[in-house]
C-alpha cells in the first residue's frame, strides 16, 4: 500500500503533504527533524491520509493536494480551523 498523507503543522498552522508506504515512520521522521523542508515547522500532526494500491495513485493524490485547488478541498473535506489547531 501508498499512503497519500496531510501533516498540520503546530508551529505555523500550515499543510505538509506526502507520501509514503510507512506513514507511522514517516511521520515519526518529520517529528525528528530528519526531513530538510520540514525540520523548521516541527512539531506535527496526522490529519489526514489516504491508501492507494498503486505508487501512481498516491503520487497523482499528492500532486493534486499541493495544488490551491486541492488545499481548497482539504480545507473543505475536514473542515479545518486553522487559528485554533484543529
Amino acid at each position: 500500500m501508498f499512503f497519500t498523507y496531510v501533516l498540520l503543522s503546530l508551529s505555523d498552522a500550515k499543510f505538509y503533504i506526502g507520501f509514503t508506504r510507512d506513514i507511522n515512520r514517516r511521520l515519526l521522521e518529520h517529528n525528528q527533524g530528519k526531513s530538510a523542508s520540514t525540520k523548521p515547522r516541527r512539531p506535527f500532526k496526522l490529519i489526514y491520509y489516504e491508501a492507494h494500491i498503486s505508487k501512481q495513485d498516491a503520487l497523482r493524490r499528492e500532486k493534486y493536494f499541493k495544488t490551491s485547488k486541492g488545499k481548497s478541498t482539504l480545507r473543505q473535506m475536514l473542515r479545518i480551523d486553522l487559528k485554533s489547531n484543529g
